[in-house]
């Protein structure tokens, strides 16, 4: 069972339907806080938010709010996909209100979800387009190691892109 995370700047709960806003919606539809994610190709409303927060439901996975410590505003989610016969955990971030871009924000939020999943799973995975030169520099900052990657898995900007894969091993 997971139990709220505290980061020094934020703190990580489960995602409600409380915390599906028009805001919320609005970073899922915007090309900028998106441009890396598969998101980008899905127009988000509410039912499909929604849907998405449902599909979580009785499974191991987790959908996570990040909120800001001091405003306790939603500012951005974070999942977990975790396979309990394996021991391993795939997260994933967005970072979606751009008023806390580039204050490392997203750092903390990464490190914390970090820390827990290293001490419940034998193994913490992400991965990243190679342009996304700053997911790239959180997972290497957050004790990650390059894992391999898949060649021109993805296109990006029209250009065939390479998808790295990152992981941290844990003693658990």
């Amino acid at each position: 069972m997971f139990e709220d995370q505290y980061g020094s700047k934020v703190y990580l709960t489960l995602f409600a339907l409380d915390d599906i806003t028009p805001e919320y919606i609005g970073w899922l539809n915007d090309k900028e806080v998106v441009k890396f994610s598969n998101q980008r190709f899905l127009k988000h409303t509410y039912k499909s938010s929604a849907n998405y927060l449902q599909s979580f439901e009785e499974t191991s996975n987790l959908f996570l709010a990040i909120k800001d410590l001091s405003s306790k505003k939603t500012i951005g989610t974070m999942t977990t996909y975790i396979s309990e016969h394996h021991q391993t955990v795939d997260i994933g971030i967005l970072l979606g209100d751009k008023d806390y871009w580039g204050k490392g924000i997203g750092f903390d939020a990464w490190s914390t979800l970090v820390k827990w999943a290293s001490a419940n799973y034998r193994k913490v995975t992400a991965g990243a387009v190679a342009v996304n030169k700053p997911m790239i520099a959180l997972m290497e900052k957050s004790g990650m190691e390059f894992e391999g990657l898949k060649k021109h898995h993805e296109i990006v900007n029209d250009s065939p892109t390479d998808v790295l894969f990152y992981a941290k091993f844990s003693d658990v």
